[in-house]
């Protein structure tokens, strides 16, 4: 399965709920997310690199233990379409043994810098994962200002069962999130994970 998002705007439509994800964790500042994202009662989904996991001892429990979704990002961050069959089992299997076990037994994984081919999408499945991309790109990677993350994050850019991507360890995004999340609240969305908004 392959999950783009959004691929049912309209029966989302009346829920008005968007989700927010963060790529390339656990970090140093990964508490900091947390307190910003606890105060304005927002949830999200975190996907980590299985390395970073293991240099953060406690930050994947303290992300399941605030009501978030954990899922993976490859151990290493190679880009899926670079391994070999065997390569990618490995990497999803070492990442999610440190990972919360999923509720619905099929485990979300999203492949490093969204880059996929048909055989690595298939290698995915097969090994009994949802490749889970992103339809609303803050960018933020490549910003250098709280302002340049917020300006794209524009709540009336932003569509209902939205899937935005976001950042780990970037301090400006740090410290755009409580604008950001103030302003898609203000207009009335509401800030789930990916399980959650699927069972919209």
């Amino acid at each position: 399965m392959f999950l783009r998002g959004p691929s049912s705007r309209g029966s989302l439509e009346g829920a008005r709920r968007v989700a927010l994800t963060f790529d390339d964790g656990p970090h140093e500042l990964t508490g900091r997310y947390l307190e910003v994202l606890a105060k304005a009662d927002a949830k999200a989904t975190f996907f980590v690199v299985g390395r970073a996991c293991t240099e953060h001892p406690g930050a994947v429990d303290a992300i399941a233990r605030a009501g978030h979704e954990v899922a993976g990002h490859g151990f290493t961050h190679t880009e899926f379409p670079k391994l070999r069959g065997d390569e990618l089992k490995d990497e999803l299997e070492r990442t999610a043994a440190l990972l919360p076990k999923p509720a619905g037994g099929r485990g979300m994984v999203r492949p490093p810098r969204g880059i996929v081919t048909p055989r690595s999408l298939l290698g995915c499945f097969r090994a009994g994962y949802t490749s889970a991309m992103w339809s609303h790109d803050t960018l933020d990677w490549d910003a250098r200002t709280a302002d340049e993350v917020l300006s794209r994050v524009r709540p009336d850019e932003i569509t209902p069962g939205e899937i935005i991507l976001m950042h780990e360890g970037k301090p400006w995004t740090l410290e755009a999130l409580p604008r950001v999340l103030e302003g898609l609240q203000s207009a009335g969305f509401e800030l789930v994970t990916i399980s959650a908004l699927l069972a919209s």
